[in-house]
């Protein structure tokens, strides 16, 4: 039987790219509703240890997180001879392998998968033929009512819409501008700002509003 692990009820595990195409536009709002629902946000590079295993680490955090949250809409590659990204469908089989085969609290486990168009997943992962998909086509609003709709499809109730989330999210960012450039902030410093730094002052934001 598994045992108890803390947080496993509260952490989010978040399987996306890294890339700024994804991180800015897309990553940040995933974030701010993740922790707006009163969830912990949990993605690879919230740490970084040269001397620990990266597929270790991954599946710690998926076998740590009752929820995750994968998002394949860079799986295509985009140019010509660039090779399509496997990592991302490679760490929801680990997920789906977790949920099925380990005993305990993980059978508990609940899975979303985001796409930008609905139904082109199944194209290239057939196996997922009959399982709910959700699609955002790249527009942040969208993805932050798909994340939200989610867990409320999963019985978290009294939740604040999805237009109040986007609302705030975007309040939150001015804020979160004005207030880095004060402290000195360049904008290649808040470009691609580490994923806890952000995380740190989201919470701070919404501690204080």
């Amino acid at each position: 039987m598994g045992t108890q692990k803390p947080g496993f009820e509260k952490n989010v595990f978040i399987n996306c790219p890294f890339d700024e195409d994804y991180y800015i536009p897309l990553l940040r709002p995933l974030i701010f509703t993740i922790i707006t629902l009163g969830y912990n946000p949990r993605i690879a590079t919230e740490s970084f240890d040269s001397g620990e295993v990266r597929i270790q680490k991954i599946s710690n955090l998926i076998k740590n997180s009752k929820f995750s949250i994968h998002d394949l809409s860079r799986i295509q590659s985009r140019e010509k001879d660039e090779i399509f990204r496997l990592n991302m469908a490679f760490e929801l089989g680990i997920d789906i392998g977790c949920r099925l085969f380990i005993n305990g609290e993980e059978k508990s486990k609940k899975t979303l998968v985001l796409e930008t168009e609905l139904y082109r997943i199944k194209k290239a992962l057939s196996d997922l033929s009959g399982s709910d998909i959700k699609h955002h086509n790249n527009e942040p609003e969208k993805l932050v009512r798909a994340i939200r709709n989610w867990f409320v499809e999963n019985g978290l109730k009294r939740v604040p819409s999805a237009t109040s989330i986007w609302e705030n999210f975007n309040e939150f960012m001015a804020d979160f501008y004005q207030k880095r450039k004060e402290e000195g902030y360049k904008d290649k410093d808040l470009a691609m700002m580490p994923v806890p730094e952000f995380i740190h002052f989201i919470k701070e934001w919404i501690k204080n509003v």
